[in-house]
Parts: C-alpha cells; structure tokens; sequence
C-alpha cells in the first residue's frame, strides 16, 4: 500500500507526506478558531478574572508561537524536520491537556503557552517537511491545498467548537486535539521520511535575540491598551524590541549559521509576501473575533449559534483554496492576491454598512460572511505559497517560520486594535458603532495588504535539491 501511494506522488503531491502535515495544520488552526468560540464560555467561568487579563487566553499563544517560530525553524532544518515535527507534537498535546484539565484562568494560559512552544516546532518543520517532498511544479498547488484545509479546520472549528461545548463545556475545545495528534504522530513515524540540511549549530545568540525582540513587541502591543501606551511597561518593551531587533539582524548578516536567514528577503517574492501577510493578518485576525464578540453580544446569539452562523464563510475558504492556487500558477501570485483583498474589504464594507442591532441572518450576515469568505479562500492559502515559492531545499524550514512570526504578530495587532476599540459598551447601540469602527480599520489594512501584492511578479520555480539523507539514529 505505501509502495503505491509513493508511486501515486511522483511528479505530484506526496499525499502520504501531505497528510501527517496537514494534520499539523488541521489541528493548530481548528485550535484558533474553537479558542475564539470558547472565549465568551471561558469568560462565564472565570468572573472574578477580568477580561483583559483572560484575553491572555489569546494573547500569550500568539507572543510564544511568533517569538520561537524563528529559532524553531533553524533547529528543524538543521536536526531534522521529521524528529522536530514529532517533539512539536508531543508538547502541543501536552499543552492541549493541560488547557483541558486547567482549575484556573492562570493555569489555562500557561497550558496556552505549552501548546505555542508545541505549535512553534511543529508548523515549520511540517511545511518543510511537505515542500522538500513536492515537485517544485506541483509546490504551489500543495502549499494552496495545506492552507486549504486549515481554513478547512478554521471553518469546523466554530460550528465543532460550539457543539462541543454546548455539551460538555469549553474544556472539549482543547481536549479534541488529542485524537487528531495521536493520528498525526503515528501516521509520522511510519510514512514520513526524515529530511535534514545539517549544517553548524544556529546562533544561539541571535536565536534569543529574535525571540525577545518578538515577544517584547508582540506583549507590547498586546497590553498597550490595559497598561497605557505612555506607561515605562510599554515604552520599555519597544524599546527594548528597538533594541534587540536591530542587534539580531546585525548578527544574521555576519554569523555562518544566522538566527534569521536575510537571504531569503532576496527574493522579491518572498519579501513582498510577509509584508502583505503582516497587514492581511492585522485584519483578518481581528475580524474572526469580532464575529463571534458581535453574534454573541449584539445580537445575542448563543455559543452553538453563533458557531453555526459562522461557519458558511470558512466553508467557502477550503472549498476554493485549491483552485485559487491552481489560478496563482497560471496568472501569478499579484491577480489573485489583489482580487482577494478587494473582495474580503467588500464583505467588511457589507458588514459595516449594513449590520443592525437587529438583524436577519439570510439577508445581514451570510451575504457579507460569503464574500469574506471567497476573498480569503484568495488570499491566505496564496501568501503562503507566495512566501516560500523560488526559495531552495534549505531554506524552507526558515522561510515558512518567517512568514508564520509575520502573521502572529499581525495577529497580535489585529487582536489587539479590536479589543482597544471594542471595549465595555455600555449599550447594543453604542457597540455597533465600535464595531463598525473595527471593520473599517480592517478594511484599511486589507487593502493595504492588496496594494502590496500589486507588485508581485510570478517567479520561476526553483529546481528541488535532493534531499539529504538523515543519520540513523534520527529515524
């Protein structure tokens, strides 16, 4: 059987390898999205804690999973993707049961943060893991269809999410990573060949350099709003992120083995992709928890069904994932990407201008979910293929971490923005206005987003080294 799925993947995808990484995929993202749904339920059961601090729930995933993306991405390339992947896995599912046995709001965060580092090994080494397996004429068609089924996993995620909680709580939303972990894990080890670089030990230095200039930007822009952003907190942590950040990029350009890898910024692909990504992420990301803030404060809907009303949008996205990618081989990266970015800023507009206190949902909601729906399903599968196409067998690992931190930070700053301009209304009305105020500042950084992928130009494919055989003792 594995004989004849090998010879199905020549000169396509590895479907094999495409498997145990989109499980990967599958299970940080649907993670995300049920975290999101849970959150109101959270909040219910923890009330003497109060909301800023249980948005660390939130917060604290995306400043560990940005700030070890980097160095996690080296280590992999260097010690072996396969082992890496697998330790990722076994600390997310540890992570996972923590967030599920958690007796307080404290503990939950801190199995929040377990699950980041988990996160952080894992998701590069699976994308490296499926690009060093794919031919590079098939790369972007593959990369589309990962991203595919994480929105796949984005769009069960609340309707999954809310049923499970609707039945037995919000701890279910963490506990259902552990089948899908143990699949994943064990499907890795029989059908997964190990894929190493090799190379000098990475700097280590310049490793914690680019982590503490991540974390202290992401904490930074996570707690402007609670601590004050004229407060020594805040200040100190740009500073020191002002600080850090240039020093690591000083080290990157001299050391043999850089924490981060500027020669992939060569690319003009590349380049143009994580700054779009930056900007997509700053909206998207606040947008998916205002549709659940919205549904579940405005108009009252219950957990169960606001993660149903959620879920035709997500559909949309994994069913035209793949042809969206197949669409960016033929015309180029820069059409579809603008096209998607136009099309999500017009759901948002839809949303903004049309949502009432009252409203009905055939008529207020999906029409606006849908076309958010068809421009993401353009845009965020693309920009993952778009941040590692033309780039060499060794810099996978690193490239795909690059773009992972760009879109956690962006993340963090979407996040951010809306629960600073969401706040504690005090009546339906007085939130729809904030929340019209959020669509439209995710409006401006979607088209900005777009305006950057106007420049892209469709790069040739780089030609696939072999892969480099790993030593005995990493299978």
């Amino acid at each position: 059987m594995l004989r004849c799925m090998k010879q199905r993947s020549d000169g396509g995808i590895p479907w094999p390898v495409f498997a145990v990484t989109v499980a990967a995929a599958f299970m940080v993202a649907l993670d995300l999205s049920i975290v999101n749904v849970a959150f109101p339920s959270i909040r219910r059961s923890f009330p003497d804690v109060s909301t800023g601090s249980l948005s660390w729930v939130l917060a604290s995933y995306s400043v560990v999973f940005g700030a070890l993306l980097l160095g996690a991405g080296r280590i992999a390339d260097r010690s072996g993707r396969r082992r890496i992947f697998l330790r990722g896995l076994l600390v997310f599912t540890v992570g996972s049961l923590l967030c599920g046995a958690a007796p307080s709001a404290w503990l939950l965060i801190a199995g929040r943060v377990v699950q980041a580092v988990g996160a952080a090994l894992l998701m590069p080494a699976a994308l490296a893991l499926l690009l060093t397996a794919t031919p590079p004429a098939a790369r972007a068609r593959a990369v589309a269809m990962w991203g595919g089924i994480a929105a796949l996993a984005v769009a069960t995620g609340p309707s999954l999410g809310s049923v499970l909680i609707d039945a037995g709580g919000w701890r279910w939303a963490f506990l259902v990573n552990l089948p899908v972990a143990l699949a994943a894990g064990l499907t890795a080890r029989r059908l997964v060949p190990e894929s190493t670089i090799g190379g000098p030990v990475p700097d280590l230095v310049g490793v914690a350099l680019v982590t503490g200039a991540v974390a202290s930007l992401a904490l930074a822009i996570t707690q402007g709003a609670d601590w004050g952003w004229s407060s020594w907190r805040v200040v100190g942590l740009l500073v020191l992120a002002a600080v850090m950040a240039p020093l690591a990029t000083s080290r990157s350009a001299r050391h043999p083995a850089p924490a981060i890898d500027l020669g992939v910024f060569r690319s003009r692909t590349v380049a143009l992709a994580n700054a779009a990504t930056f900007l997509y992420s700053v909206g998207f990301f606040g947008m998916l928890l205002a549709s659940v803030l919205f549904l579940t404060s405005v108009w009252q809907y219950s957990t169960l069904a606001a993660g149903l009303a959620i879920t035709p949008g997500p559909l949309v996205v994994a069913a035209l994932s793949g042809p969206s990618g197949r669409l960016a081989t033929r015309v180029g990266y820069g059409p579809v990407l603008v096209a998607g970015g136009m099309t999500f800023a017009a759901g948002l507009l839809y949303y903004a201008t049309v949502l009432e206190t009252e409203g009905l949902y055939l008529t207020h909601w999906l029409p606006g979910s849908l076309l958010i729906g068809i421009g993401v399903a353009m845009s965020f599968p693309v920009l993952s293929a778009a941040a590692v196409a033309g780039l060499p067998q060794e810099r996978f690992g690193i490239g795909g971490a690059i773009n992972q931190t760009t879109r956690q930070i962006g993340a963090v700053l979407g996040v951010a923005i809306l629960i600073a301009v969401i706040g504690t209304p005090a009546s339906p009305d007085v939130a729809l206005d904030r929340f019209r105020t959020a669509w439209f500042l995710a409006i401006l950084a979607v088209l900005g987003s777009a305006a950057v992928s106007a420049f892209q130009r469709r790069p040739a494919a780089a030609p696939l080294p072999a892969p480099v055989p790993a030593p005995a003792e990493a299978a």
